[in-house]
């Protein structure tokens, strides 16, 4: 084992972020726990629990020490009881029509945003810390939607925070944008465990509501960050390089709304180079919306 005094303060900085990062969210109790003392009671208390049993007479001649095996059963500490079985797990199929009813059935987003908190048949919900809604205004007539909460995201409740949210802000800026006159949001609502990706039921029970926020806010136009996002909404496997930079219809409740999918932030930290490209798909994005919106 690696005691932490062998670590850097950058290596142990290093891995409390990996270990955040993984969902973790507490290393050590508050009060020190004494395992030793512990181990010893629990020791003590199994030794102590044999059965006693009823004092029978019986002639010398039937008095027989106990064999090994008996002394052994005896030692052991009565079964504790089972504890009720849990309730079954919704099925999948029926988790997606409360979804779907759960979502129709706002007709504001803070009505929708009080069902999704309220909603709990998805199984993200469990290990996520927050719920995250659709922040800033519609009044601008413009989405930008990511995949999925990130570990920042998590924490603060709001979509794309820390790092990332921080270069979104100046890529927005770069094109006359401000967080706060457009609407941010993500297609999944819950961080999943580990970053990992949603699954398929994940994903559909997940749908009705980030198609009824888009629904509610009657977006002129949509830019849709990263490679699950691209894929989600335009229907397709090909990867975010060959999705990027070009407009598509996105059919929500009957009305076809104008997207452009582009490079998540995430992404840019990852490799600065794709920056170029990530700005190339915003002033087209900037050209279209000026047309109008302007």
């Amino acid at each position: 084992m690696i005691s932490a005094n062998d670590l850097t303060p950058a290596e142990l900085a290093a891995l409390l972020h990996f270990h955040s990062d993984a969902g973790v969210e507490w290393l050590l109790e508050e009060e020190a726990v004494d395992r030793f003392a512990e181990f010893e009671a629990m020791k003590a208390a199994r030794q102590g629990a044999r059965p006693v049993q009823p004092r029978v007479e019986a002639p010398p001649s039937a008095a027989r020490p106990a064999t090994q095996p008996e002394r052994r059963q005896a030692a052991q500490p009565a079964a504790a009881p089972m504890s009720p079985r849990s309730a079954p797990a919704i099925p999948d199929e029926q988790a997606v029509e409360q979804a779907r009813f759960a979502a129709e059935s706002a007709r504001s987003l803070s009505e929708l945003k009080t069902a999704l908190e309220a909603f709990n048949g998805c199984n993200l919900k469990n290990s996520a810390r927050s719920t995250i809604f659709a922040s800033g205004s519609p009044e601008g007539r413009i989405m930008v939607i990511g995949p999925m909460p990130s570990a920042d995201d998590d924490r603060e409740g709001l979509p794309f925070a820390g790092r990332t949210g921080q270069l979104l802000d100046k890529m927005l800026g770069a094109i006359g944008l401000e967080r706060g006159g457009i609407l941010l949001t993500n297609v999944i609502p819950w961080r999943p465990p580990g970053n990992r990706a949603p699954s398929a039921p994940e994903v559909e029970i997940c749908r009705p509501f980030i198609e009824r926020q888009i629904a509610l806010a009657e977006p002129k136009a949509l830019l849709l960050l990263g490679n699950f996002t691209a894929r989600h909404f335009f229907e397709s496997n090909e990867t975010i390089h060959g999705l990027r930079g070009q407009w598509r219809d996105v059919t929500i409740a009957g009305r076809a709304i104008p997207a452009i999918a582009s490079l998540h932030p995430q992404e840019l930290l990852t490799a600065p180079i794709n920056k170029r490209l990530a700005w190339n798909d915003l002033l087209t994005f900037k050209s279209r919306i000026e047309a109008d919106l302007g």
